[in-house]
């Protein structure tokens, strides 16, 4: 009896002791992994220095990716070491571990079959998520939906379309992606003046707008290079068609198109250089429908 006393107490007091050295590394490991998490989540003081027309890093963005890398990397870390432990609490109460791993090897087939396309999407998250090939806030197309990114997961990946309605993409289905707001963004400007313009002072002119826009605020922070005049595009017997771009901030090529056009709009109306006369509306058609006293149509001449 004295014996069996004996081999309980150990095997209780090794059990303790395997728990123990399981509870204390798994919390030094998940400890470690936040700490690295909210070292990279913490700014860079280089970033603040960043000049114009660097590219600058979304905290939201790296702070959800961090974030969704360091939970999979303690769940991880939790997993191995808790079943490690398990695994050593039930030798040490006389479990066979042959029969049990192989009844467990079956399971985990058989889920893993069924679960197919959920550890897909969790792959394909993890994939992104490391890639970075997006992030939040970021304006992207998967094929079947675009917009804006508001959550990334291991699972979904969550988009705000263009008129307001919110996608959730599941992560395995996404087969291509393009970012629309990586590196830089384009915009293009067409001008169309009379086919007799001069084309030198089309270009003096296009560079001095181009010019004042840099220098204003905030387009001094959108532009990322001078504006560009590319060059006549087309021409007709009445008109002709140059082409004006310039590269601004990702996502903000709209933006500056629709300013860069005004401001096109007002100096060619400075400079005289109108395609056309404006078209005359047909009479009454300024002043409404025409009333009982109106005065009538002018006869056709016979």
């Amino acid at each position: 009896m004295s014996d069996n006393w004996e081999s309980w107490l150990a095997a209780g007091l090794r059990i303790l002791l395997i728990m123990a050295i399981a509870m204390t590394t798994r919390w030094v490991v998940r400890r470690a992994v936040t700490r690295l998490i909210a070292r990279l989540n913490r700014e860079d003081p280089e970033n603040r220095r960043l000049g114009r027309g660097a590219l600058r890093q979304n905290s939201e963005r790296r702070r959800q990716r961090s974030e969704a890398i360091g939970s999979v990397l303690r769940s991880a870390a939790s997993m191995l070491i808790l079943g490690t432990a398990g695994l050593m609490v039930l030798s040490e109460l006389g479990v066979q571990l042959g029969p049990l791993m192989a009844s467990a090897g079956v399971a985990g087939v058989a889920i893993g079959f069924g679960a197919r396309s959920l550890v897909q999407d969790v792959l394909s998250g993890m994939f992104m998520l490391l890639e970075d090939q997006y992030g939040v806030g970021d304006s992207i197309d998967v094929g079947e939906a675009t917009g804006t990114v508001l959550e990334i997961g291991l699972r979904v990946t969550t988009l705000r379309g263009a008129s307001g309605e919110v996608w959730y993409v599941r992560n395995g289905e996404i087969k291509r992606v393009g970012n629309l707001s990586q590196g830089w963004s384009t915009a293009l400007v067409d001008v169309e003046v009379p086919a007799d313009a001069d084309v030198e002072g089309l270009r003096k002119l296009i560079a001095e707008v181009g010019v004042g826009l840099s220098r204003a605020e905030p387009w001094h922070e959108l532009l990322w290079e001078p504006v560009e005049y590319l060059g006549v595009e087309s021409v007709s017997a009445e008109s002709m068609l140059v082409k004006v771009t310039a590269k601004t901030q990702p996502g903000r090529a709209t933006d500056v198109e629709r300013e860069l056009r005004w401001r096109l709009k007002r100096a060619l109306d400075a400079a005289g250089l109108v395609n056309s006369e404006p078209v005359p509306l047909p009479l009454g058609a300024q002043g409404g429908p025409r009333g009982p006293g109106a005065p009538a149509e002018p006869a056709a001449a016979e």
